[in-house]
């Protein structure tokens, strides 16, 4: 139907916009590009729109937003929906740097909006805070994780890159060994969200950061199996899990079919393949009850 190329930005409903605004910038380490009474736009150093905010009674993930091709054809795109029974809407200027959208709704009833054209932001490096590179990938729950894979393959041209067992599903649209996750929970809802670092030294910074704020690690250091990153995850304000990463596997061939060789891999060639559980994390403490 149409390939996206990566993840845009995620959009949080929070029931406290000030402190949500105050973790992503103070904490997190993002930079405020816009503010309204109900709603907030950060982005990291880097240039690039990572996060929106809007008030709302309660916390949840609403929606994801993915970046297609420069020449793509949005009204096609929206004809080629309809055609095969997936209703959708185009919005003009949905947020700052985008001009025009199309969103629709995904099985598990996450908006999922698409746009062709991102505009340059101006954006002041933040000095406080993490300071991710980018948002690299988000985790649902879902009550049926190869469903929605499905639908992620079938519309948007997402790729299976890894399963643990059959509950846990990662998928890519790019290099990056996963855009997003999919794990079997009973209730559609967020598992966690994921911010690209530069090195181990930048997860040690993050740590030091955590630590001032009073934020405690909840999971790691660890370098996980599936997509072999080292990576801590955290809980922000509003309870919601937020995972810092570095060294993300890359499938940078899709002919060759194997992520791009480290010596830390369990495989060589290290291919696309369904793990067992008690394979992840490679090292590291194993994750905390309830994690999964």
């Amino acid at each position: 139907m149409i390939q996206v190329r990566r993840i845009g930005h995620a959009t949080f409903e929070t029931p406290d916009l000030d402190k949500a605004v105050d973790y992503y910038a103070a904490v997190n380490g993002l930079s405020l590009i816009g503010r309204g009474d109900q709603t907030a736009y950060l982005a990291s150093n880097t240039g690039l729109l990572t996060i929106a905010l809007q008030r709302a009674d309660a916390a949840r993930c609403a929606r994801l937003t993915f970046e297609v091709a420069p020449d793509s054809d949005l009204a096609a795109v929206q004809k080629d929906l309809a055609a095969e029974g997936v209703p959708s809407e185009r919005h003009s200027d949905p947020a700052p740097g985008v001009t025009s959208s199309l969103l629709l709704t995904d099985p598990n009833g996450t908006g999922v909006e698409l746009y062709a054209k991102r505009g340059n932001l101006s954006v002041k490096p933040v000095a406080a805070g993490v300071g991710p590179l980018k948002l690299g990938h988000v985790a649902f729950f879902t009550p049926d994780p190869d469903k929605v894979g499905k639908f992620y393959q079938r519309f948007l041209g997402f790729r299976v890159s890894d399963w643990i067992e059959d509950f846990f599903l990662f998928m890519r649209c790019n290099a990056d060994h996963h855009a997003v996750n999919f794990l079997r929970g009973e209730k559609p809802r967020m598992h966690h969200i994921a911010f690209e670092l530069k090195d181990a030294a930048h997860i040690v910074t993050s740590c030091d950061v955590l630590a001032k704020n009073k934020i405690p690690i909840v999971w790691g250091p660890i370098r996980l199996g599936p997509g072999h990153n080292v990576a801590t995850f955290h809980r922000e304000h509003d309870g919601q899990m937020v995972e810092f990463y570095t060294e993300l596997d890359q499938m940078k061939d899709e002919a060759l079919g194997y992520y791009d060789p480290r010596p830390w891999h369990r495989d060589a060639p290290q291919r696309p393949k369904v793990w067992k559980l008690v394979d992840d994390p490679l090292w590291g403490p194993p994750p905390p009850p309830n994690f999964l």
